[in-house]
């Protein structure tokens, strides 16, 4: 160990830092600031060479694992830097602790100086007894200051996250950062067309394997080479080869993803404390969710109608590159099972079917079975005629919003709701009574509690009534048809002649099989489809002020005549 004196040589390293943490100081520390400030402090002492600078420019002073530290570390460790040079404690570091080790320990333990400009501290003069206070204590507050940034910063993050702000280094594929505000996402319209294929392409039958060769025979860059394409210094933990590829995973991530139907999701992941660099994974439910944060991708209903599949079983066949017509949709209804797709061949013929999995695993169940195109023929037709009589009924509904129907309504609602609110002031004003009689002695506190008892819940239950009754007269107040979108969604499809996978995905819930040979379709919005049937039902059986009978309108009561069962047909009829 070489003992420090002021009259030997000493090789100097020049350790300089800087960091977002350092807010409204960013200036009077700047690199440039305190290379000149220490440079000027050494003008005048010739027994100080410099040997080299070392910069860590965006570091944190909490993490002593910075690139130039740990290379003026080596250096020292080498013997070629016997003098460490810094503007003051806080650029050093601002880990109480770590900087203390260092100032305390390593350095005095190798014959390394150590001089602090701004902080009037040279190691070679010796400590003082108010260099022993002095050091540690604003090494502490450096610390104490580094930990209330942290608790800054963190929180400022979260306020964004919950605004909607995207606060994240790289936009997701498919958007870039608005020219005008790096905390909004507009569309990138090239990278939006190969998302928007990748999900067509899944609700066609597509497993994610085969959409990820067919990208990569396209020659379409993976999002990685993407973004490396637009000038972005991408890098990510994922890549396995120098020019990453589209995979299986790639795809899967995409499809999982609800950035494209507009819903921002962050802070899926944390640190312990600004000290410990190490992520964790924060549980599903603390991760901050704002909708409709950016403009969509994809339609919601196409996204929900992948994320079904996916969670469905829906591997492709030996030598097919996509899904069966019906895979993942049929269902025995009598166990509940999934039922699979076998073929076998006789007399040179090969017969398709579908068959109980219960069945061909356990015998648990019967076969069930059903030739695979008398299937999808009767699930063809059915669709075909669901699909009529929504579009009846969406003229119908529509029909109804002329009616002066509404007005009646939304009067005799409120009326009712007006009463309920005299009712509840009724029960507050006999509450306020009671407590009277209490102060008064008219009555013990045994009394005052059971009456009063009474009287809250009476006092609730009108209370439920009148938002019932709130609810019910805003319903009456909006367009019947509003939030009809679904039967837009099935009118798109009037004119079906074929029945492909991406319809049958998009507009199927599930199709069940029975031992009797019967067939049970539940469709898409089946419980909307429902509740308008029924509205427009009511409504039918019902006089309007003006003494005309909806019954009477043109085409009302033969849609109620020739509505066909949607269900419940036999193998063996024309679906």
């Amino acid at each position: 160990m070489n003992q420090l004196s002021k009259d030997r040589v000493y090789h100097a390293a020049v350790y300089v830092r800087l960091s977002k943490e350092d807010g409204d100081k960013e200036e009077s520390d700047s690199i440039v600031n305190q290379k000149d400030l220490i440079r000027a402090f050494l003008a005048d002492k010739p027994e100080i060479c410099i040997c080299g600078e070392f910069v860590d420019d965006g570091y944190s002073g909490a993490d002593f694992n910075r690139p130039s530290f740990k290379r003026m570390v080596s250096q020292i460790e080498a013997g070629q830097i016997d003098c460490v040079v810094v503007k003051d404690l806080s650029r050093f570091g601002r880990n109480f602790v770590e900087a203390g080790r260092y100032i305390d320990q390593i350095f005095p333990a190798m014959g390394i100086r150590f001089i602090a400009v701004n902080d009037h501290y040279d190691s070679v003069n010796g400590r003082t007894s108010s260099d022993r206070i002095l050091i540690p204590f604003k090494n502490l507050i450096n610390d104490a200051f580094c930990r209330d940034i942290s608790i800054k910063v963190r929180s400022q993050l979260e306020i964004k996250r919950k605004k909607g702000d995207f606060i994240g280094s790289f936009a997701v594929y498919g958007y870039q950062k608005s020219p005008g505000d790096r905390h909004k996402l507009a569309v990138d319209d090239y990278a939006a067309g190969i998302v928007k294929d990748i999900f067509r392409w899944k609700l066609e039958g597509a497993s994610q394997q085969r959409i990820a060769d067919r990208l990569n025979e396209r020659g379409i860059l993976s999002p990685m080479e993407y973004k490396r394409f637009c000038g972005l210094s991408y890098q990510s933990g994922f890549q396995v080869n120098p020019k990453s590829r589209w995979t299986a995973v790639t795809v899967g991530r995409i499809l999982r993803n609800e950035f494209y139907i507009g819903t921002l999701v962050q802070g899926k992941r944390t640190t312990p404390n600004h000290k410990v660099k190490k992520t964790i994974v924060k549980p599903s439910g603390e991760w901050v969710r704002v909708e409709n944060s950016h403009p969509p991708i994809i339609d919601r209903e196409d996204f929900l109608a992948v994320e079904k599949l996916l969670l469905q079983d829906t591997r492709v066949a030996p030598n097919e590159q996509e899904v069966y017509l019906l895979s993942g949709l049929v269902f025995c209804g009598d166990c509940g099972q999934n039922m699979v797709r076998n073929s076998v061949c006789r007399n040179g013929k090969t017969y398709v079917y579908y068959m109980c999995g219960n069945n061909r695993t356990n015998r648990a169940c019967s076969s069930h079975r059903i030739s695979d195109k008398l299937l999808e023929e009767s699930v063809f037709l059915s669709l075909k005629q669901h699909i009529d009589n929504i579009a009846d009924m969406g003229r119908i509904l529509a029909y109804l919003e002329t009616l002066p129907y509404h007005q009646a309504e939304v009067e005799k609602v409120d009326i009712q709701r007006v009463k309920r609110q005299e009712e509840a002031e009724r029960y507050r004003r006999l509450k306020s009574s009671l407590y009277e009689s209490l102060t008064e002695g008219l009555i013990d506190k045994a009394e005052y509690l059971e009456m009063k008892a009474i009287y809250d819940a009476k006092l609730q239950e009108v209370l439920a009534a009148e938002a019932k009754m709130k609810e019910e007269m805003e319903g009456l107040l909006k367009n019947h048809s509003a939030n009809t979108f679904w039967i837009e969604r099935f009118k798109q499809h009037q004119n079906l002649e074929k029945l492909t996978r991406h319809i049958a995905v998009t507009l199927i819930e599930r199709i069940e099989v029975y031992e009797d040979c019967r067939i049970v379709i539940r469709f898409k919005y089946q419980d909307s489809y429902e509740r308008a049937f029924a509205l427009v039902k009511g409504i039918e059986e019902t006089r309007v002020p003006d003494s005309r009978s909806i019954q009477q309108t043109p085409g009302i009561q033969h849609f109620f005549d020739e509505q066909k069962p949607l269900n419940g047909r036999k193998k063996k009829e024309a679906v």
